[in-house]
């Protein structure tokens, strides 16, 4: 017997609200409690081939349709299929997935200017909240030594070659941290049993009905439904690769900024402390913001100039990312 194929279109939204990089979330229905969901996920939907023009239209209707809000730039990030790591389809109004039927989900990135009015069945939240070990702003997280460390070691005496993961991808025992590398840090976590979507799927795979993790621990995230937590790791992993050879930050920007706000947004995304001086200076050095002869009144301190960005810009050869390691502070 075939097993039916149905395909799920999941979208990373991310917007900048108050110097911190949120996601959008939805609490999805379960096809067979008809409950809302205890646990977040990403905006999603069944693909209708006959209904559908495009992936793309699709998951613009689904955002819509979920959260009242409309999508501006996107980008395709990966196509998810692994057996075992995807949940029965939410109920959204299309039909429900035949029993049995394996979801093959495509990921969407979608960066938004501001932080819209959305409908209640969504919300804003900070990534942090679902990769708390990923932000280095405030220096190394003590999440990493206290909670994570002592459990990955005890994880990697099992097994050949887990040792040097865990240390290259943590940043253990003086290996450097790599930020990109989000989705491989989510995965490792997976595979050791740490994250809380891990007790659910195996559960599954010894045929037990476990649709949501018992439970989790502060220290290793905030669980999604279904695969979208590593979707979303996916997408942070993506932006964080892109910010330093294209200037995708503005993406995320009003139409008029100050340097502060940039470099806030910049950190965010990349969860590292710049810089102030070598960062402006590589800002005006590249041409890609001019100020406006305006200012903005900045608490505690004298008004800021507010800039824009020079979208003419876009194809001048100076105008790429931000070089984080250049730009680091400490």
């Amino acid at each position: 017997m075939t097993t039916p194929i149905v395909i799920g279109l999941s979208a990373v939204v991310a917007a900048m609200g108050d110097g911190e990089l949120l996601a959008l979330t939805v609490r999805p229905e379960d096809v067979r409690t008809h409950k809302e969901s205890a646990l977040p996920g990403l905006p999603f939907g069944p693909f209708d081939p006959e209904g559908h023009r495009t992936f793309e239209l699709a998951l613009r209707a689904f955002v819509t349709a979920q959260t009242g809000f409309q999508l501006g730039f996107v980008e395709q990030l990966y196509t998810f299929g692994d057996q075992g790591r995807d949940a029965p389809l939410p109920d959204l109004g299309a039909s429900e997935a035949e029993p049995g039927a394996r979801v093959i989900s495509v990921g969407y990135l979608a960066l938004t200017p501001e932080v819209p009015t959305q409908a209640s069945a969504a919300a804003w939240s900070p990534w942090s909240r679902f990769f708390p070990w990923e932000d280095w702003r405030a220096g190394r997280p003590a999440v990493i030594d206290e909670a994570l460390a002592p459990r990955l070691e005890a994880w990697a005496a099992g097994g050949i070659g887990r040792a040097a993961r865990a240390r290259s991808l943590f940043a253990l025992h003086g290996a450097p941290w790599n930020e990109e590398r989000v989705l491989d840090r989510y995965e490792v976590l997976y595979e050791a049993g740490l994250a809380a979507e891990a007790e659910r799927d195996r559960g599954r795979a010894r045929g037990l009905d476990s649709p949501e993790p018992s439970g989790f621990h502060a220290a290793f995230g905030q669980p999604m439904v279904s695969d979208h937590r590593r979707i979303l790791a996916t997408g942070l992993g993506r932006l964080r690769g892109k910010l330093k050879y294209r200037p995708i930050v503005f993406e995320l920007m009003p139409e008029s900024f100050t340097l502060y706000d940039l470099q806030r947004a910049v950190e965010a995304i990349s969860g590292v402390r710049l810089h102030k001086q070598n960062f402006r200076r590589m800002v005006e050095r590249t041409g890609m913001v001019e100020g406006l002869g305006r200012f903005r009144a900045e608490t505690g301190g004298r008004p800021a100039e507010l800039f824009r960005y020079r979208r003419e810009s876009a194809g001048s050869p100076s105008a790429i990312g931000f070089s984080l390691p250049g730009l680091r502070d400490g």
